[in-house]
């Protein structure tokens, strides 16, 4: 879960796309939608580094388009005779809904395997390249991996170069679910947390959280966009007339849906209001507020960092000498709960190596220093009146 603070020209689109009521599945149905939407998707792709074939949709969420994502990999890979011998590789921190795209897409679950992590909670090259060469070596078919550019818990991202170095080398298709970090490639100062995601073969976003849209503005990207429209189009005699426009596919040609609402004009209006630059800077804010929560943790006695801080998530827990897990478990849940009760903030839970960490996840753009110093004191003092 991350929160997410919506713009008021997110909302302001949002409205306006309703109140329309486009049907922006064609680009004869509504010509101004498709332009936005194909503008920004050229946009994004650009500021990630895909070539110029690349393309890609808006589409309801960061769920759905990692289902998409998976359906056109399966598509582009594996026969259909052969897909009960597919293989996908995802981690423990892969976000659930990678899960449910791949259940949905037809893989059976011992058809997916949990890649081991490293001290950072990273997907593990090197466990990635052994699981494939066991999977070939007893008739598998390995076609896909998922890497995560900013995992929900900790805001880790996986070694993304090392990761395409194995997916290129063995033919795979490498995802990268960036719901959470793909954002970060529009800040000079934070792109190279991204290194890699350019050699991707697709890329997933959110809008809703780094870009402040409201709900219902994911986006895909794929470096070829034939991928979408050999893995979603059909023919039917009643979309002819409403099909491709000027050489364009039509949106519900590449991918799950036919009717579909105007999503990208909220993030197009967003953008000519807030400016890049405002964007980047909100990024950067949100980068150093979990730096500065780690800082904060590392001075305090009895509490331990988790995983390094990355894309604004800093977990953490209270850990006194003497209280073993278990005890710190229960200790650290039941201060998450002091502090939603006492109002001022919440914090989340993470699961690091099997325990319990808070979680916090700073990326609204009028969060202070100050915020998290109080936020990390109240968790203080309900500690000391617990131990």
């Amino acid at each position: 879960f991350v929160p997410s603070p919506a713009a008021l020209a997110a909302r302001i689109g949002d409205m306006g796309a309703a109140t329309l009521n486009l049907q922006a599945g064609s680009p004869r149905q509504s010509p101004g939608a498709a332009a936005i939407e194909r503008a920004l998707i050229r946009w994004l792709a650009d500021a990630v580094g895909f070539p110029a074939g690349a393309g890609g949709l808006f589409l309801s969420g960061g769920s759905m388009a990692n289902l998409t994502a998976v359906v056109a990999a399966r598509e582009a890979i594996l026969s259909e005779a052969d897909r009960p011998r597919g293989v996908a590789y995802i981690t423990s921190e892969t976000h659930a809904s990678v899960a449910r795209a791949l259940r949905i897409a037809g893989l059976a679950r011992d058809r997916v395997r949990l890649v081991a992590t490293d001290e950072r909670v990273r997907m593990a090259p090197e466990a990635l390249a052994a699981a494939i060469a066991r999977d070939r070596a007893d008739g598998s078919i390995p076609f896909l991996v998922v890497a995560t550019a900013g995992a929900t818990a900790t805001g880790a991202i996986d070694p993304l170069p090392a990761l395409a170095d194995i997916a290129e080398r063995s033919g795979l298709w490498l995802h990268v679910d960036g719901a959470l970090g793909a954002t970060a490639a529009l800040s000079p100062a934070r792109r190279g947390l991204l290194d890699g995601v350019e050699r991707a073969v697709s890329r997933a976003g959110d809008g809703h959280k780094w870009l402040f849209q409201t709900y219902g503005c994911g986006m895909l990207l794929v470096r070829r966009e034939a991928a979408l429209t050999d893995a979603f189009r059909l023919d039917a005699d009643y979309l002819d007339d409403l099909g491709e426009a000027d050489g364009a596919p039509a949106f519900w040609d590449m991918g799950p849906e036919t009717t579909r609402p105007a999503r990208a004009l909220k993030l197009w209006l967003t953008l000519q209001t807030l400016g890049l630059d405002e964007i980047a800077a909100a990024i950067d804010r949100a980068c150093g507020h979990g730096e500065t929560i780690d800082r904060l943790v590392a001075g305090m006695d009895g509490w331990r960092r988790g995983a390094p801080a990355s894309l604004g998530i800093a977990t953490f827990r209270c850990a006194p000498e003497g209280l073993d897990d278990a005890g710190c478990d229960a200790l650290n849940a039941a201060l998450a709960d002091d502090l939603r009760r006492d109002g001022f903030a919440v914090a989340g839970e993470a699961r690091i190596g099997g325990r319990r960490f808070l979680r916090l996840c700073a990326l609204h753009p009028e969060t202070t220093d100050d915020d998290l110093r109080e936020t990390l004191r109240r968790l203080e003092a309900f500690a000391r009146l617990r131990l």
